[in-house]
């Protein structure tokens, strides 16, 4: 049987504190190291990518970039990505371009995108993408304006200008799609390969 000593050591490379929470609530033991990467450019490079695809690569590169720097851990990289009639759409910069994002998001569904992947040295052991469909209801500017007040700059670290576990609640009439998925990391299939790894007992 496994000890806890045998057990490979594992490395988020994030600092989404939702990525962190859902860690941390399902028991596993991890080390979170943000990686630092130019998101931008990958996914200028990836333009015609289908969106699944560029989160994958967004998420494989997160964890790469730590893995060369510890090439014994596991790592596990994650990241969302939003589209809304076919336009992708990054993290909010400022305030107005928040507010410009949520009132084209209004009445429409946005795709919300989430990856996986775990990474040892410079090999990709493991990938998984699920897409969620959240249909936002009708946004008035009064809403809008009170929103990312309350809001910001929380948002400003989230694809989708929204916390679901927060007031980003409140955009949606409907969400089809695992929650974790919405959360931002399928977390199920996760720990699924996290137990194949070893990290968790099966």
């Amino acid at each position: 049987m496994s000890t806890a000593q045998e057990k490979p050591p594992l490395v988020l490379a994030s600092r989404s504190e939702s990525r962190k929470a859902m860690l941390d609530a399902a028991g596993v033991p991890y080390e979170a190291r943000p990686a630092a990467i130019d998101e931008r450019a990958i996914e200028r490079d990836l333009a015609d990518a289908a969106p699944e695809d560029i989160a994958e690569a967004l998420s494989v590169a997160k964890a790469a970039a730590i893995a060369r720097e510890d090439a014994a851990a596991l790592v596990l990289g994650s990241d969302s990505l939003v589209t809304v009639e076919g336009r992708r759409f990054d993290k909010p910069r400022s305030r107005e371009e928040a507010r410009e994002h949520l009132g084209f998001f209004s009445g429409r569904m946005m795709e919300l995108h989430s990856a996986a992947v775990i990474v040892r040295g410079e090999g990709c052991l493991w990938a998984h993408s699920d897409c969620a469909h959240l249909l936002v209801r009708d946004l008035s500017d009064d809403f809008i304006d009170l929103y990312v007040e309350v809001e910001w700059p929380a948002i400003s670290h989230t694809v989708g200008c929204f916390r679901i576990e927060a007031m980003g609640v409140q955009l949606f009439e409907r969400i089809e799609g695992d929650q974790f998925t919405v959360l931002g990391m399928p977390l199920l299939p996760v720990l699924g390969a996290l137990r194949d790894q070893g990290v968790l007992q099966a």
